[in-house]
């Protein structure tokens, strides 16, 4: 699987920038790298859908790691969510990647680009919809709450190669009213233990699409240490930085990433 320098210096700045944006908003990174690699490599006889997801997420535990450290210094994890919320989402880990095992690459990257399109609009909402945060006191967290969420994040995040977070955020947000910084960071260091299990399975199972495992790690091996680093910035920036700016950088790229999967250019 041969890859040119200037696709290893492009992985690189993929690696950082889902480095960046997934340690800021808790989302692991794949939305950034699983349609970049498609950009860069859908010309190449071994392009495979699967093949980059499993890439992901290896990837979006490297994300994670930092990223949690950098919550559990600030105390932002809620441990009574993540209590019910981590066992849950790592079950239905298990059963999204089974899932995808089933599907195509085609269709499986037509799903991706469909879900793409809901980020962005969901994203760009946000964005312009300036809501007031919730307060510590307002939250409403339950087993069954808790336990729903981790369903949905689980089984997404399997079937689609993505950490989750992107998911488990605003679902988090808005069901258990978590104040957003708390929801970024409950995705975060749930993501480490999800995202290994999950990215084990995916590998495990990548020669019934037809590529190696190797494959994958080499590509995660040069998307990984951009993404670290990023990771350790973009998850101190979650409690500095406008999180709005970095949304509607992420809802333009996303944009981009989109319309090239659904094959608009």
């Amino acid at each position: 699987m041969p890859i040119t320098p200037v696709e290893i210096l492009s992985l690189l700045a993929v690696g950082l920038a889902a480095g960046l944006l997934g340690g800021l908003l808790g989302i692991g990174g794949s939305v950034i790298m699983i349609p970049a690699m498609v950009f860069l490599f859908h010309d190449r006889a071994w392009d495979n859908q699967h093949l980059y997801q499993a890439a992901a997420m290896v990837v979006n535990i490297v994300v994670a790691l930092p990223a949690m450290r950098r919550h559990q210094q600030a105390g932002a994890i809620p441990r009574e969510y993540v209590r019910v919320f981590l066992p849950v989402t790592m079950v239905f880990m298990v059963v999204g990647v089974l899932l995808s095992n089933l599907l195509g690459g085609d269709i499986l990257r037509r799903i991706f680009a469909l879900f793409l399109v809901y980020v962005v609009v969901s994203t760009a909402s946000k964005v312009f919809r300036r809501s007031a945060d919730h307060k510590p006191e307002h939250t409403r967290i339950t087993p069954q709450r808790s336990g729903f969420i981790g369903i949905a994040t689980g089984t997404m995040g399997g079937l689609l190669g993505i950490g989750g977070g992107i998911v488990s955020v605003p679902l988090a947000h808005l069901i258990c009213k978590l104040p957003l910084r708390s929801a970024i960071a409950a995705s975060a260091s749930t993501m480490v233990f999800s995202s290994t299990l999950g990215a084990a399975l995916k590998i495990a199972t990548l020669g019934q699409h037809h590529v190696s495992w190797s494959q994958a790690m080499l590509l995660a091996a040069v998307l990984a240490p951009t993404a670290l680093l990023g990771g350790h910035f973009g998850a101190g920036l979650t409690h500095r930085a406008p999180i709005n700016a970095m949304r509607l950088i992420m809802a333009v790229v996303l944009a981009v990433m989109a319309a090239r999967m659904t094959g608009l250019f």
